[in-house]
């Protein structure tokens, strides 16, 4: 395959230039050799014109005496004289005054050369005006041939060596140019790709030329200062970038325009479940979840065949699992300050909690949907029947579908009261505190519960300490708090059994705690530490429990997000539990507001 060569501006300038003097040359060498052919030829006119006008004279001096008969023989001897003297001259004829032929060298009896020149001149004597006739003589031209020949070789020859010393000449020159471009290229080169301080020898070059490599010298020595005294700042900025992205709270993936990842924090490790060896340099795409599926090519494919002015305003967002994780990924466009694109970046967000949020309280409008119809059902069914045959019922029977009402409607109004006080906890409605008695609190409640503990035959035991101090907290929010308590303990407990109260003088810490111990189911460890978490709600095979979840996450936000105290739980299966809080004493005297 033959390779396409493109000249240069510089090259076609040379060609031209050779081309140009070469054609200069050629003109000059063809119009010297043609003056000097012209004036050869001139001369050896003139040269066969003394021949004959000297031939003339002798002629005219050996005939002049001479009877006529002998005129004949005597020219031939003197003109075979002259032929052999002088091997230029190939033919005499001797005419008389009346132009008839005497003699000539063409008769048959000599052999005649071919004549180039002829020349021819009068018979005279000098000083006599008697004409006796005319000689021609003929030159064969061959000493100008062989001078003309000689010339023309010697000046071919003089300017092909001229021409040959100017195209060396040109060639050296434009060599010593080129060389000089092409060590100004190379520094030009080294400088391209970073080599600052990089320099050019200046030695035997020209002035111009040397005063070009001084200055480019001086400009890579200036790049290199430059360099140095910034290249602590660039990696100072690089790192706090990168120490940014390492240590965002999210998880960043940052790929370039082939899909490689070059940089991957250690939020998105754990994310992903990889280390920083198994993704780094790898395609992106390639990527495999716990599930063995590729959750990343699909959209990375949709990514790329996005135009980047939309992507750019509306980055593609979707949800990856990663083992029992919910993850949110969205992939954004990087750009240069100049617009120019150079890859994406992949932000992942753990959702799991949301995730999880989200399905509870889906969990907690299905419970309550449910919790709600069934009190609604029994007292329409209750006080239907009341109203359409209460007539017909004794005394008794209509108590008691007057005390399952009742019931029914404390159960309600729980479960309203449950989600209003989430509502404003979770609004930070202001919760006002009171210098009051956790003792008084802690009768009031085993007294309003009393009721229920009759049904199950259950005991309430209060224990307390001596000099359980008055302090500041809000009465209605830890009487909830503590009926719930109770509450609980008394759905668990088994039939004839106790339920403890506790409280407690804390002095070392300033503090009171609180606390109900039943002797139930108790409550399996894993459920433990979610137990509080809102819409929260234990199911196994041992109880069925009704309510809406957020009965006990309510309690630790009171004691915990306005009373700053802690609530705790301590279980055990199969031997009970014990649910307590503890608040501190010495607060002050405000209405608070949590923000």
């Amino acid at each position: 395959m033959s390779e396409k060569v493109s000249l240069t501006a510089q090259n076609r300038l040379i060609i031209s230039g050779l081309l140009l003097s070469t054609i200069l040359i050629i003109a000059i060498a063809i119009f010297a050799i043609f003056n000097i052919q012209k004036k050869l030829n001139e001369g050896y006119q003139n040269f066969g014109q003394i021949i004959s006008k000297a031939l003339a004279i002798e002629s005219v001096e050996v005939i002049k005496d001479l009877p006529q008969k002998n005129i004949k023989n005597t020219l031939m001897a003197h003109s075979n004289t002259l032929l052999m003297g002088h091997s230029d001259i190939v033919l005499i004829e001797f005419r008389d005054n009346n132009g008839n032929l005497i003699y000539s060298t063409r008769e048959p009896e000599t052999k005649a050369k071919k004549a180039s020149i002829m020349v021819t001149s009068p018979l005279i004597i000098p000083g006599d005006n008697k004409n006796y006739g005319s000689v021609t003589v003929g030159l064969s031209g061959r000493i100008i041939s062989q001078i003309t020949s000689t010339t023309r070789a010697s000046l071919l020859f003089v300017f092909a060596v001229a021409w040959l010393v100017f195209a060396f000449v040109i060639l050296i020159n434009t060599y010593l140019i080129t060389r000089e471009l092409r060590i100004l290229q190379n520094g030009v080169k080294k400088i391209s790709t970073g080599e600052f301080g990089y320099k050019i020898e200046s030695k035997d070059v020209s002035t111009e030329v040397e005063d070009l490599f001084n200055s480019f010298n001086d400009m890579s020595n200036r790049l290199h200062i430059y360099e140095e005294q910034n290249i602590d700042r660039i990696m100072f900025e690089r790192n706090k970038f990168e120490s940014v992205l390492m240590n965002i709270a999210n998880g960043v993936v940052v790929c370039d325009e082939d899909d490689n990842v070059v940089l991957i924090n250690s939020h998105a490790q754990t994310l992903l479940e990889v280390t920083e060896d198994q993704l780094l340099n790898t395609k992106i795409q390639n990527y495999i979840d716990t599930s063995e599926n590729y959750c990343f090519k699909d959209k990375i494919e949709q990514f790329k065949d996005t135009p980047l002015e939309i992507i750019e305003k509306k980055p593609i967002e979707f949800n990856i699992k990663v083992d029992n994780k919910v993850i949110k990924s969205i992939i954004s466009p990087m750009f240069m300050r100049n617009k120019d694109y150079v890859g994406y970046i992949i932000v992942l967000i753990d959702m799991t909690k949301e995730a999880e949020m989200d399905q509870m309280r889906a969990n907690f409008i299905s419970n309550v949907s449910h919790e709600l119809r069934t009190p609604v059902t029994v007292l329409r069914s209750y006080i239907d029947t009341l109203y359409n045959y209460g007539n017909e019922f004794d005394y008794d029977t209509q108590k008691e579908f007057i005390g399952t009402i009742n019931q029914e409607i404390i159960r309600l109004q729980g479960m309203v009261n449950d989600i209003l006080d989430f509502s404003r906890m979770e609004s930070n409605a202001p919760m006002e505190k009171a210098l009051n008695s956790i003792v008084e609190v802690v009768e009031n409640c085993v007294n309003q519960v009393e009721v229920l503990t009759k049904e199950h035959n259950l005991t309430i035991s209060v224990h307390k300490d001596d000099n359980i101090p008055e302090f500041m907290f809000n009465y209605n929010g830890i009487e909830r708090a503590l009926t719930n308590f109770l509450s609980n303990a008394i759905k668990y407990s088994p039939d004839n059994s106790t339920i403890d109260v506790c409280i407690k003088n804390l002095p070392q810490t300033n503090e009171v705690e609180v606390t109900v111990t039943d002797r139930g189911c108790g409550i399996a460890p894993e459920h433990q530490k979610k137990i509080f978490d809102r819409f929260y709600r234990v199911e196994n095979n041992t109880h069925t429990v009704k309510g809406t979840g957020l009965g006990l996450h309510l309690v630790k936000t009171t004691i915990e997000k306005y009373h700053q105290g802690k609530v705790f739980v301590k279980s055990e299966v199969g031997k009970g539990s014990t649910f307590g809080f503890i608040l501190p004493v010495n607060v002050e005297v405000e209405s608070e507001k949590v923000m």
